[in-house]
């Protein structure tokens, strides 16, 4: 069963015992006490399959050895649990405990967020993961607490262009009268203003769209590229490697109230476990963004890469479109633009 706050609140009222030690010094949470995490990626194995599924299962399995059984964890991919664009609403009621999520999904609810997906913002790994660090880090995850959800583990994933033509969108002009899923409501920005007519759905969607033309091209991460085996319905491919405008920020989260009703020796575990496995998700990220275009070229793809200019040329739309726009949501939304230009 899930364990919730309600739940340790009503046994401990009730004068029955709410935990136990164990050995090694763990506080045991009642019996039965279980994290069920969803995402929307297939399924696979511990060694085998989308990392960010890979992830989670080491997750379960990490914390499971750690809290000797006490805290374990079942993983649900392809939103067998949960549909994708429910999930992030689910936390913040503690009516889901955690999700692999790319945070962008919940731009609806919480502007702030969009940061996540904000072209031209990141342009490389090692300058997103000093995020957590930095003054945007605590004001994102700030933010994110004060909405009842908390991060576990920073991921972040560079994003690529698959095309039904052969022709890849490289430069801003490339996309023009095209039908294209950008992944954000900052990056339909921009793609609209660089000509392009924009589509939104979900990565699990993508597939159905282009092959039935519904969709021209779409962007996405260099997993997900691979993962739902776009390559059979693209013939083109702009690759994330080495220069990137469009990063996303996919991390691993936990619902506040469902963590906070976790002992505090189980909290320790959750977090430490999560941050151990950040090294793993920008090595795996990265090898996929090399991966990519070997999977595409063997399809017979056009396969094509950015420039250093390219990748300037789409972050000066983002900073007169999509930039600007976020900054006049809010004083917050501002304040947090602020800060991750000062990490450019």
């Amino acid at each position: 069963m899930n364990f919730s706050r309600r739940t340790f609140l009503a046994g401990s009222a009730l004068g029955l015992p709410a935990m136990t030690m164990l050995a090694g010094g763990i506080r045991a949470a009642p019996a039965g006490t279980e994290l069920k995490i969803s995402h929307q990626f297939p399924g696979g194995t511990l060694t085998e399959g989308d990392f960010r599924d890979r992830l989670c299962r080491q997750f379960a399995v990490e914390v499971e050895k750690r809290t000797a059984g006490a805290l374990t964890a079942s993983v649900y991919p392809g939103s067998s649990l949960m549909k994708v664009n429910a999930q992030f609403s689910s936390m913040r009621k503690g009516a889901l405990d955690m999700t692999l999520l790319p945070l962008s999904y919940a731009g609806g609810e919480v502007p702030e967020v969009n940061i996540g997906l904000m072209p031209g913002v990141v342009t490389s790994y090692e300058q997103g993961m000093s995020w957590k660090t930095r003054p945007v880090g605590k004001a994102l995850s700030d933010v994110l607490a004060d909405k009842g959800v908390m991060v576990v583990t920073w991921i972040w994933q560079a994003g690529g262009v698959a095309g039904r033509g052969a022709t890849p969108i490289v430069a801003p002009e490339d996309a023009k009268g095209l039908k294209v899923r950008g992944g954000s409501r900052e990056m339909d920005m921009v793609l609209k203003q660089a000509g392009a007519a924009v589509i939104s759905l979900p990565s699990s969607e993508i597939y159905a769209a282009m092959q039935t033309g519904a969709l021209d091209a779409a962007m996405t991460s260099s997993t997900s590229l691979i993962s739902f085996r776009l390559e059979e319905v693209g013939k083109s491919l702009t690759t994330g490697r080495g220069k990137a405008y469009w990063f996303m920020f996919e991390p691993l989260l936990i619902s506040r109230t469902i963590f906070e009703s976790l002992p505090k020796d189980m909290q320790k575990i959750v977090m430490e476990v999560g941050a151990e496995l950040e090294a793993f998700a920008v090595d795996r990220a990265k090898a996929d963004d090399q991966e990519v275009a070997v999977v595409y070229k063997k399809a017979g793809a056009t396969v094509a890469d950015l420039s250093a200019d390219v990748v300037k040329r789409w972050q000066d739309i983002a900073r007169d479109t999509a930039w600007k726009d976020y900054a006049g949501k809010n004083d917050s939304c501002a304040h947090i633009l602020k800060l991750v230009e000062e990490t450019l």
